[in-house]
C-alpha cells in the first residue's frame, strides 16, 4: 500500500475488472490481491476484505512476511474458502549464496509446512530459469505425497509427506506462448503457468495476449495426448 496505489482501492478497481471479466466469459477470474503488510493483523483484514469482495484468491510474500505470518494467513483463507498464492519476493539473496544461504528446496519444503495452494517455483525456462533436474526435484517435493530419494534432482532421502497437502508449482517469469511446449512438458497438468508481460507484450494488446496464451497451452495439450513429442 503506497500513496500513488492505495491496498483498498486496488482491490476495489481489481474487483470490478475481474468480474467485468467473469461476465464477458462465463469463467470464474481471479487476481493475487497482495495482503502482504506490516503486521499480521493487517495482513488477515485485507485478506478479509478480498473475500467480503468475492475475490477468490489472495496473495503473500512468505519471506518477506515470515513463516509465522503466513501460517496465521493460510489457516484463515482455508477456512473462508481462499487460495492463498504464494510470492517468493527475496528469495534470491538466501537461496544463490552459495556459502551460507538456504537452498529453494528447503524453502519450498517450509513453504508446505506452513501452507499454501501454489508458489512460484522457476520456471527452467524463461528468465527465472533453473537447472532442469533441481527444479523438478523441489517441484515433486511441493506437490507429490511420496517421492523417492534421487540425489540427480537434490532429493537425498525418502520423503513421506502422509496426509500433508500439497503446494502447485508456478512458472513465471519471462515466459511466453513459445515456451508453451517445453512448460507443458516439464511441468504438467498440475501446475500454474503465469503469463505477465509474455500476455501485455503481445503487438495486439493483452486481450490477444491472452488468447494466444490458451490457444497454445490447449495445442501442446492435445499434442501431447495424442503421443507427440513436444
Amino acid at each position: 500500500s503506497q500513496p500513488f496505489m492505495r491496498w483498498r482501492d486496488r482491490f476495489l478497481f481489481v474487483a470490478e475488472a475481474t468480474f467485468k471479466a467473469q461476465a464477458e466469459t462465463g469463467e470464474i477470474k481471479g487476481h493475487y490481491l497482495n495482503a502482504t503488510a506490516g503486521t499480521s493483523e493487517e495482513m488477515l483484514k485485507r485478506a478479509a476484505f478480498a473475500r467480503e469482495l468475492g475475490a477468490p484468491i489472495v496473495m503473500h510474500d512468505y519471506l518477506t512476511g515470515g513463516f509465522t505470518s503466513n501460517t496465521s494467513l493460510s489457516l484463515y483463507c482455508r477456512d473462508n474458502g481462499l487460495l492463498l498464492h504464494i510470492h517468493r519476493a527475496m528469495h534470491a539473496v538466501i537461496d544463490r549464496q552459495r556459502n551460507h544461504g538456504i537452498h529453494f528446496r528447503v524453502l519450498a519444503k517450509a513453504l508446505r509446512l506452513s501452507g499454501g495452494d501454489h508458489i512460484h517455483s522457476g520456471t527452467v525456462v524463461g528468465k527465472l530459469e533453473g537447472e532442469r533436474e533441481v527444479t523438478l526435484g523441489f517441484v515433486d517435493l511441493l506437490r507429490d505425497d511420496y517421492i523417492e530419494k534421487d540425489r540427480s534432482r537434490g532429493i537425498y532421502f525418502t520423503q513421506d509427506w502422509v496426509s500433508l497437502p500439497g503446494v502447485l508449482p508456478v512458472a513465471s517469469g519471462g515466459i511466453h506462448v513459445w515456451h508453451m511446449p517445453a512448460l507443458t512438458e516439464i511441468f504438467g497438468d498440475d501446475s500454474v503457468l503465469q503469463f505477465g508481460g509474455g500476455t501485455l507484450g503481445h503487438p495486439w494488446g493483452n486481450a490477444p495476449g491472452a488468447v494466444a496464451n490458451r490457444v497454445a497451452l490447449e495445442a501442446c495439450v492435445q499434442a501431447r495426448n495424442e503421443g507427440r513429442d513436444l
